[in-house]
């Protein structure tokens, strides 16, 4: 019952958002990166965000969830709020880094650290990787958010992926969140997520990462490949265009996704097969014991569906 009222206080706070935002005129603009036509209200991340922590808090009161993984995710607040202002006033690139630094390490002390990566425990090692990879996992989810319905249904295959796996009701809030605002954010979207959810669900993504890889090593694993459609795309096009000498920090419609939507596929098209890839990924996981075998192949999936979107919009 609770995950039930926590998607409708999610769905009834985006709207308010949406038409408080449309009464104000806070449009989030068409520029060079949009995929958008038209002035579309943004902030239904607020919503997301206030749904979550409601749902962790709760989820804490009645002892469903580890006091670790709780302190953890709620150091994602700060993320959020500074997110929040980022979207206001577009804060420096220098000062969100350092933003994102500091929760990553908070984030890591309440978790305890990550125990190896690679049979590497080496302390120093393993939490400068962890370091790195909240900091990644941040910036790429917001990279990745770019077309109506991306970002929310892959959080949402995350929480069902998440729960049949390991069972925690953790996932079965961030499904209500999320979905609650992926209903106005679906082809065409009435609002958008913004810095202020993006960065967030990145953040918790990276958390769920090292905190279950902390119980058992594979599951390192199993997370980056149930992420591997965005974490692929990012890193692969960030690397193409460090190739190409461009500048990294300009902004750019080069992804993956991106270079679908110009090729004439529609959003909801774009979403649905993202969807489809990722069960893809999941069954990979679900269904092979060897995780090397499994990863292996998940590469060579991502791989050919790169290749297969090289060939409808070639990238330049």
């Amino acid at each position: 019952m609770i995950y039930f009222l926590l998607f409708l206080s999610s769905l009834g706070l985006t709207y308010m958002i949406k038409n408080y935002a449309i009464k104000k005129s806070l449009l989030a603009e068409v520029n060079e990166r949009s995929s958008h036509s038209v002035p579309t209200p943004h902030g239904g991340g607020i919503a997301l965000a206030i749904t979550w922590f409601v749902g962790l808090v709760y989820l804490y009161m009645y002892e469903m969830i580890n006091q670790d993984i709780f302190y953890a995710l709620l150091v994602g607040v700060v993320i959020s709020v500074v997110s929040f202002f980022d979207d206001i006033f577009d804060l420096s690139a220098k000062f969100r880094i350092l933003v994102q630094v500091f929760v990553a390490c908070l984030g890591l002390y309440f978790l305890g650290g990550l125990n190896s990566v690679l049979f590497i425990e080496n302390q120093i090692v393993t939490n400068l990787f962890a370091i790195l990879l909240v900091i990644w996992f941040i910036n790429l989810y917001n990279f990745l958010d770019g077309i109506d319905g991306y970002a929310g249904s892959e959080a949402i295959f995350l929480g069902v992926a998440g729960f049949i796996l390991f069972q925690s009701n953790l996932f079965l809030v961030l499904i209500a969140s999320v979905a609650g605002f992926l209903v106005w954010n679906w082809h065409k979207a009435k609002i958008f997520m913004g810095d202020v959810g993006s960065t967030l669900l990145g953040y918790n993504i990276a958390i769920f990462t090292i905190y279950y890889s902390n119980q058992e090593p594979t599951n390192l694993w199993i997370w980056i490949m149930l992420f591997g459609l965005f974490w692929f795309d990012a890193t692969l096009t960030l690397f193409r265009r460090y190739k190409n000498k461009e500048k990294l920090s300009q902004a750019h419609k080069k992804h993956a996704y991106q270079r679908l939507t110009q090729s004439g596929w529609s959003h909801s098209k774009v979403v649905i097969y993202s969807i489809i890839v990722n069960i893809v990924l999941f069954c990979l996981v679900f269904f092979i014991s060897n995780i090397i075998l499994a990863f292996l192949i998940s590469l060579i999936v991502l791989y050919f569906v790169v290749k297969f979107i090289d060939r409808k919009k070639i990238f330049i």
